[in-house]
């Protein structure tokens, strides 16, 4: 019987992709980024960009190997899972970025000051002079077991 995206292969208990060449490859875990709906689009392009570079650097095991073409030119490596891309209200915004750091998820944010800025020195300096609960957030990415990144994500839709 041929499989569908639908299908769903049994839960092996680890992150591991499944190893079946036929079989949908499924994570136990998320990555997500959740953006603020009221961003221009090209804001929501570079929100986003900045935001997964985090999840790379403090997690290398979400990173796959590096790619290849027939001609054998290597390309840089990227995430082994999809990347899921919300929005929300500011208040959706604030609430998941909360959840994350409660429940002690990684967490990438970047705050509407960081489009004044134009480098990271600048960028970290904006987000440490404000405390956490007054972060102007337009963006968060976060990563963890799916339930607890869809927990901590609420009522935020996928974006269109």
């Amino acid at each position: 019987m041929q499989r569908t995206y639908k299908t769903r292969p049994r839960d092996t208990g680890d992150d591991s992709p499944m190893t079946r060449e036929d079989s949908p490859v499924r994570f136990n875990t998320k990555i997500a980024v959740l953006l603020r709906d009221d961003l221009a689009t090209w804001q929501r392009l570079n929100v986003t960009a900045f935001l997964v570079s985090g999840i790379g650097t403090r997690l290398p095991e979400v990173i796959g190997e590096p790619y290849r073409d027939a001609d054998e030119n290597e390309y840089l490596s990227m995430f082994r899972q999809p990347v899921l891309v919300f929005e929300g209200a500011a208040e959706t915004v604030t609430r998941a970025h909360s959840r994350a750091v409660e429940r002690g998820m990684p967490v990438a944010v970047f705050t509407s000051e960081l489009f004044a800025t134009g480098n990271d020195r600048d960028n970290r300096a904006a987000v440490r002079a404000v405390p956490r609960e007054k972060l102007d957030l337009v963006g968060v990415a976060l990563h963890g077991p799916r339930n607890a990144v869809d927990k901590a994500l609420g009522r935020a839709r996928m974006h269109p």
